[in-house]
């Protein structure tokens, strides 16, 4: 028996949820464990992020196939890196990392 079309999505949609879970997960994760290295004990958050870090992608992978339009996972993702990223800029600038 095959499945009823309107519960099936395009192949743009797969493609944004799937590029969207993979590249844009990894984004998010890795910009957000190193905007909590500039603003927290570096050494702490990156022996911590070898952990977390594939929790987090995971978690954001699974809020990627549960969306119903994965442009708008995409824009998310986007945005959260953008903004992790100014914290990395701000970190940078108010608290350098000194090795």
């Amino acid at each position: 028996m095959p499945a009823n079309p309107k519960y099936l999505s395009s192949n743009w949609q797969r493609f944004a949820k799937i590029t969207a879970a993979i590249i844009g997960g990894y984004l998010v994760t890795v910009s957000f464990h190193l905007a909590m290295a500039y603003i927290f004990n570096h050494v702490t958050i990156i022996i911590t992020s070898t952990f977390t870090g594939f929790v987090l992608w995971v978690v954001l992978m699974i809020v990627a196939f549960l969306a119903k339009n994965g442009w708008k996972i995409w824009g998310i993702y986007l945005l959260a890196t953008l903004a992790f990223s100014i914290l990395i800029y701000l970190g940078k600038i108010y608290n350098p990392i000194t090795f």
